[in-house]
């Protein structure tokens, strides 16, 4: 590699990890502050919400890194040409090959990048927080339930518990539970403690209570007991086991399903859509470089430049995105969606291949440019004149 396709590399790596950093981390606390209810509803440690909320960041890898992308290359681009930089390279005989070929090397090593994490890293971290969620309903009854306040532990299923009472015990316990539409029941009871049942199960003992049956057309009945055991296992999952989508599914079991699994015989259209948009996924990082370098490798005048490079970029990043999102979410049982969730990556870097071929730039209309140019400025002049209207002695506050 040349020294001038090291210093490009270098620059727009820079400005790539740096946009990935606080992009993921401005996520990354959207998702805690997203999941904080796991601690104050279901009481679990510290370790384990922190932990909840990285398992989510696999997940939105694959969205960010091709825009942290497009915004290192364009960024870099148009520096270099405000810097005249490209000029240079250009008036001294370097070829359009010396800008394309570290961008679509930077490009290529974030493609089996998002590769990697959405088909290995994404799966396991969605599996592991499924069984995180599903480890907090099944502790609810035994460290989490707050005095006299009701708790949904799900629809249809709500525990109240009045006090928790010196030795351990749980005093006036209220659990009402309507999952099933053609029976609603009620339990009270004065007291009640969790103990260990039989197998991974626990159960909640409670004393001294009644259970109020209700169901359509059925009078009403009250059954009075001394102890009764309430299986906290309703709480969670049968066997303590969440359902796994195939989202949550690695690669290899995508292309060789359980033939018994619940999800795949209720919807078999899911798996291959899913498996459609993972073969498709890996390939937006390269996509949005060559739509970064058609927008902004070429070396131009300060007064051609109608619009931004990187404007233009993210502005048809964000369409063709927002396109692939759309067919992959219509996939499932259309053929038609299926095959244009192919296309919309290989038609926008067809495209995008098309305006580097033909040495010309990559720029959104004219009438456009000048639509949205007129609309900045009346912004312009609507906030400086109301900041000098406030500014007055008589202006309104």
């Amino acid at each position: 590699m040349k020294v001038v396709e090291r210093y490009i590399l270098r620059r727009a790596f820079g400005v790539f990890a740096s946009a990935l950093f606080w992009t993921l981390a401005m996520v990354w606390v959207s998702q805690i502050l997203a999941r904080i209810n796991l601690v104050t509803d279901s009481g679990q440690s510290a370790f384990t919400f922190f932990q909840v909320a990285t398992m989510l960041l696999p997940s939105v890898v694959p969205i960010v890194v091709p825009f942290a992308l497009i915004i290192g290359i364009t960024q870099t681009l148009s520096a270099m040409n405000q810097d005249s930089e490209l000029v240079v390279l250009s008036a001294a005989g370097s070829s359009r090959r010396t800008i394309i070929r570290p961008i679509i090397l930077m490009a290529l090593l974030a493609s089996v990048f998002v590769f990697i994490v959405d088909n290995g890293l994404n799966p396991l971290a969605r599996e592991r927080f499924r069984l995180l969620l599903a480890s907090a309903n099944a502790d609810l009854i035994s460290s989490v339930i707050q005095e006299g306040s009701f708790k949904r532990v799900e629809d249809g299923l709500y525990v109240q518990i009045s006090e928790r009472l010196p030795d351990g015990r749980l005093g006036g316990i209220f659990v009402a539970d309507s999952r099933d539409p053609k029976t609603e029941l009620n339990y009270y009871a004065k007291t009640g403690v969790v103990v260990e049942g039989q197998g991974q199960d626990n159960l909640l003992l409670m004393q001294d209570g009644i259970i109020s049956r209700k169901a359509p057309e059925r009078p009403a009945s009250l059954i009075r007991f001394d102890s009764y055991g309430f299986d906290l296992s309703a709480f969670a999952p049968s066997d303590r086991a969440p359902v796994m989508f195939p989202k949550d599914r690695p690669l290899s079991y995508l292309l060789n399903p359980d033939p018994n699994d619940a999800v795949l015989i209720e919807r078999p259209d899911y798996y291959s859509t899913e498996l459609n948009t993972r073969f498709t996924e890996w390939l937006y990082p390269l996509v949005f470089a060559l739509i970064a370098i058609a927008a902004a490798g070429d070396a131009r005048s300060h007064r051609e430049a109608r619009l931004h490079p990187m404007a233009t970029a993210i502005f048809l990043a964000l369409f063709v995105r927002w396109a692939g999102f759309t067919v992959a979410n219509s996939a499932e049982g259309s053929l038609l969606f299926s095959v244009l969730i192919y296309l919309v990556p290989l038609g926008a870097a067809a495209v995008a291949i098309g305006f580097i071929r033909a040495n010309k730039t990559l720029e959104l209309p004219v009438s456009w440019v000048e639509s949205l140019s007129h609309r900045f400025d009346r912004l312009r002049t609507m906030i400086t004149g109301a900041r000098l209207n406030n500014a007055q002695p008589g202006g309104r506050p």
